[in-house]
């Protein structure tokens, strides 16, 4: 969590909405940093997790209006229409996926779920994805498979002025 607080705050010290907050410890930690002033919200599908975010005055609902920026750590692989999201970001985002290099590599992998995952990209195709959309991007690195995530990319994308 740390490593992708710190890849945020290279780039980026605004509001932020973590979309799909797993048990909210990247938007602790980036809040930890703000001195009582959350600058990290999130958002999920999960009842669960949208409780946490509520009992917080954390939840932010990214579907309903602009925000400034969204991070997206192993997620954009789950959301079947991510255009309508990436529509309502004016500056950031930030992903964290698994990437592959070839058709054979997807099927071989262990991030290859067919019953779970919608989307596979290589680098490449990432990168295009979201130069289609409006994105260029800033970053890429492999910090979480050098920490020992298989596969994973970190990606920093803005919205093209």
């Amino acid at each position: 969590m740390l490593a992708r607080v710190e890849f945020v705050n290279r780039h980026f010290s605004g509001a932020l909405v973590d979309v799909g907050i797993g048990a909210g410890s990247f938007i602790e930690l980036r809040n930890a940093e703000r001195n009582r002033r959350p600058n990290t919200f999130g958002y999920d599908v999960n009842p669960m997790a949208r409780d946490w975010l509520l009992e917080r005055s954390l939840w932010i609902d990214p579907y309903t209006g602009r925000v400034p920026a969204i991070s997206l750590w192993d997620v954009l692989e789950h959301i079947a229409d991510f255009d309508a999201l990436l529509a309502r970001v004016a500056g950031w985002v930030f992903v964290s996926i698994p990437i592959f290099f070839s058709g054979e590599h997807v099927l071989s992998s262990k991030h290859f779920r067919k019953d779970e995952h919608i989307w596979y990209f290589t680098s490449e195709g990432l990168v295009r994805t979201f130069a289609d959309r409006g994105f260029d991007l800033v970053e890429t690195n492999r910090i979480e498979s050098d920490l020992g995530r298989e596969d994973i990319g970190s990606f920093a994308f803005r919205r093209r002025a």
